[in-house]
């Protein structure tokens, strides 16, 4: 019989490769690489278990898949990176953004179907007519003219269609999510690309009364399917669609309304049926708008038969009202939430940033079921622009100087590339230690994720002004613990992997000034907003 007291005690899991960085939320520190920290029991850290808050990391307590991260390829930010930048400096900083092996890590775009108020170019559809006139076909239907790129092209075709193929020479892994912002104005029923307007419901066109051929609806979603085919002929493979860009908002730019049930009916009704006969593997995302629409639980608005056409939601943060949230998803809990949208501005305070950014997009919403992110404009220039509708002042992910391609890289940036160098493709959302209730609040919070071969990362939020030590371990490591210091309104990123790590650094910025004009300048109004 074996001797119990004999028996070897077991031996915690050793992971070969580790990292540690810090980011301060002032970017004094961006991504800085920290020694790794000695496991030592807690009486044994300088100034005892008291001086440090416990971030314990639970492998056991499994959550929802992460996908990724990224940002938006609007007109404005691709023209940019097409137009001010030459090929090398192009293609160098879409390789540091997006190259899985010695980059940022970024594997997500979203693009607009059509225009929005980051437009360089006028405002278009793929099938602009004047009022009155019908397209039930879709025969004029065009992304653009001219070869992707050149400088006569048009459309899509100018700088969006260009960079979207070179991103994807460089991470042939990246998903493409497409939302429109206004349907052809001939299909609404005012006539006009901007300021809202609603889908001509329950009218016909074409000779016949097939709902799938013959009315507005079914001749809407046949433009979506029909986007996803021109995209295609590209090289170009759409992964997810939502079908409407904030439909609570009739802005003076392309818009357009939908109310919930609206929105649910034509994704049941019209649009999935419509994928589902040609591109089933397509993804469908409710609402696509800020979380302030959620005012009620969603399941009061749209049926289960309903909900099961969509994979998910996706929401912006612009408004303060992110636990509305559980309205949907208490709701429908198997869909999938993807953050689809947010950006900062200029002239927001380090910890209105930080907040914005570490508290609320890449902590508390991942903790609460968020399994993507995608910010808005990946690029604008110094000013905020281009922006059709006039507004300065708003800040993409880098900041690329108009005139001369130099790039600066924004607190953006870094929120993203923490996820995207840090989380290996395949990771579930795993539980970790908070002490804040909504990411910006209290004390140290944290989101962490377990990759397919066991490996762990985490990510570690200050949401204060001064520096605040933290003790991290891994459950089933007992009391061995790894102090560091968590910097003023900041980040600490921990990786533990039994894989060689991506250890790229981040490039230095070029130095040119900023020029938000005050004359169009207006700020945000929530917290952390």
């Amino acid at each position: 019989m074996s001797n119990p007291a004999a028996a070897p005690a077991t031996i915690p899991i050793a992971y070969p490769y580790e990292a540690w960085t810090a980011t301060s939320g002032d970017l004094a520190q961006r991504r800085a690489p920290i020694a790794t920290p000695p496991e030592t029991p807690a009486a044994q850290l300088p100034g005892g278990p008291a001086a440090s808050v416990p971030i314990v990391i639970d492998p056991a307590d499994r959550r929802q898949p992460w996908v990724g991260q990224g940002a938006a390829i609007t007109d404005s930010a691709a023209s940019l990176i097409w137009g001010a930048m030459d090929a090398d400096q192009r293609h160098r900083l879409l390789a540091e953004l997006f190259d899985p092996v010695s980059g940022a890590g970024f594997n997500m775009v979203r693009v607009p179907i059509g225009s929005t108020d980051f437009n360089e170019q006028d405002y278009y559809t793929y099938d602009d007519l004047p009022f009155g006139e019908h397209d039930c076909r879709l025969d004029r239907f065009r992304l653009g003219t001219g070869e992707p790129g050149a400088p006569d092209a048009t459309g899509d075709l100018k700088y969006i269609v260009p960079v979207l193929q070179e991103i994807l020479s460089i991470n042939p892994g990246v998903k493409v999510v497409a939302s429109p912002w206004s349907a052809p104005a001939w299909m609404k029923n005012t006539g006009h690309l901007t300021l809202g307007g609603r889908l001509r419901f329950g009218e016909w066109t074409g000779n016949g009364f097939d709902p799938m051929k013959d009315s507005f609806e079914g001749v809407y979603a046949r433009y979506f399917v029909r986007y996803i085919d021109e995209m295609a002929k590209y090289g170009i493979p759409v992964w997810a669609l939502t079908i409407q860009n904030e439909p609570a908002n009739a802005s003076p730019w392309p818009a357009m309304i939908w109310s919930h049930k609206e929105m649910a009916a034509f994704g049941a009704n019209y649009l999935r049926p419509a994928l589902d006969a040609t591109h089933p593997e397509v993804k469908l995302f409710f609402l696509d708008d800020n979380t302030h629409t959620l005012t009620h639980p969603l399941d009061e608005d749209i049926t289960a038969h309903e909900a099961a056409s969509f994979d998910g939601i996706a929401v912006h943060t612009y408004e303060s009202t992110y636990g509305n949230l559980f309205n949907a998803t208490r709701s429908f809990p198997d869909w999938s939430v993807w953050m689809s949208e947010r950006r900062c501005m200029m002239r927001d305070s380090v910890e209105d940033a930080s907040h914005i950014m570490f508290g609320v997009s890449s902590t508390w919403l991942i903790r609460n079921g968020m399994g993507m992110v995608t910010l808005w404009n990946l690029a604008l220039d110094e000013r905020g622009l281009p922006n059709k509708a006039g507004s300065t002042g708003r800040r993409g992910v880098v900041t690329i100087q108009h005139e001369t391609g130099e790039v600066q890289r924004n607190l953006e940036y870094f929120m993203l590339r923490n996820l995207g160098q840090d989380v290996p493709a395949g990771s579930v959302v795993i539980g970790s230690s908070s002490y804040s209730p909504n990411g910006y609040e209290g004390g140290l919070t944290s989101a962490a994720f377990l990759a397919p071969d066991g490996s762990v990362s985490a990510i570690i939020y200050n949401p204060t002004g001064s520096a605040v030590t933290a003790r991290v371990t891994v459950s089933g490591r007992g009391d061995a613990w790894q102090a560091v210091d968590v910097p003023a309104w900041g980040t600490v990123t921990v990786r533990k992997s039994f894989a060689p790590l991506n250890l790229s650094d981040v490039p230095a910025d070029d130095d040119f000034p900023l020029d938000p004009s005050p004359a169009h300048f207006s700020g945000d109004r929530a917290p952390g907003r």
